[in-house]
Order: C-alpha cells, then structure tokens, then sequence
C-alpha cells in the first residue's frame, strides 16, 4: 500500500471512527479571529472567548473601535489575552485600510496579517470559504509522523509533504479528523493502540510490535 492509499485508508477508518465536524462560518473575519483566539489553548475557551467577543461587538469595525481593555476581558477564557486582544486589533486595522474590511481568501495574502501563520491562513481557508487546504497543528504534524506518513521535524514541511501524497478533495475534512484522533486516540503520550482503527497503516504500531517480539 502507497502512500496515497495509506491516506485514504486512513481517513476511510477515521470517519468510520467520528464525526466530521462542522466549523464552517460564512462570516470569513469571525473565522479568522476564531482561528487567533484558538492559539494555544482548549476549544471550549475559544468558543467561549469568540462567543463574549462577538455577541458585544458584531462586526469588524465594532471589533477595531471597541476599548482594548473591553476586548482583553471578553477574550480572557482563551488566555494570552492581552496578546491576542491587541493582535485582533492590529489584523483588524490591517484589513480596514488594505482589504476594505475583507478577509482575503488565499493563503498567499493572509499570511502577509501580522501573527498568521500557514496553520491560521488554511483555517480560514477551510472553515471560512470551503478551499482545498490542510490546516497542521501539533496532532496532525505528530500523527502524520507517527504512522509513517512523512518524515518532517515542522509542521510546514509537514502540509507540503501532506499535500503531495492526500488527494485534494480530502484536505479539507482532513484536519477535523485527525485532531479528534489525536485528542481520543493518537495521544501525544500513551497512544491507545488497543482501540485504534488505524494499526495496519500505523509505522510505529508494526514497530512496536517488533520491538515486544
């Protein structure tokens, strides 16, 4: 079995596994900060955070004008918060005076916002406008290297690696699956091999099983 086919086996067996679930917002700008705010914290903050943010300001020129101390507080359950609060801002700004108040849609340009990175910008890609794109955080760069996906030491080699070898119309569903595994079952640490779907395409599982052998 190929490496494309590894990739198809595996997500075969993931959806069998979970569900897909559905972030798409067709308000690009409440994904992008959406997508600011989830940096290095729990879904359930961020929801929470993007939730307190948008039901007090509504829209992006709201968001710009609002009181930094106000933003800072809204923003608190997704920690970092002063960090974030004055980035939001700043992206903000950024869009008003360069982009008419738009979020763009390739990856090219919104990796050009002050703080997003190739993560954030195939977030927005994926869950604001429905483009092909792969989204690689620390589950998808590990689990990917876990099963012998790829070989890669950071996440952007990871996405080119991922792209070469996924076909197109999984990408986007990719990363939502992944991220369940990992949180579920393809743990960082103690990986529960015992009740995972995905051990005849898994590189470390025939490993370890040589190893105990």
């Amino acid at each position: 079995m190929n490496k494309e086919e590894r990739v198809i086996e595996l997500i075969n067996q993931l959806e069998n596994t979970f569900e897909i679930r559905t972030f798409l917002d067709h308000d690009p700008y409440k994904v992008l900060v959406r997508t600011i705010l989830s940096q290095r914290t729990r879904d359930e903050n961020t929801d929470q955070a993007t939730e307190n943010l948008f039901s007090k300001y509504k829209d992006i020129y709201e968001v710009v004008d609002a009181p930094i101390d106000d933003v800072k507080e809204l923003i608190r359950p997704a920690g970092f918060y002063n960090v974030k609060a004055g980035r939001i801002q700043e992206v903000s700004q950024i869009l008003i005076d360069e982009y008419g108040g738009e979020v763009p849609d390739t990856v090219e340009e919104l990796v050009k916002l002050p703080g997003v990175g190739r993560k954030t910008a195939n977030c927005v890609m994926v869950f604001a406008f429905e483009l092909p794109a792969i989204p690689v955080d620390t589950h998808v760069h590990r689990i990917s290297n876990r099963l012998g996906l790829v070989d890669t030491k950071d996440p952007e080699d990871t996405e080119v690696e991922l792209c070469k070898i996924a076909p197109e119309d999984l990408w986007i569903k990719l990363n939502d699956l992944m991220v369940q595994f990992g949180q579920n079952i393809c743990k960082p640490i103690g990986p529960q091999c015992e009740i995972c779907p995905c051990t005849d395409i898994c590189d470390y599982f025939s490993k370890s099983n040589i190893d105990e052998n």
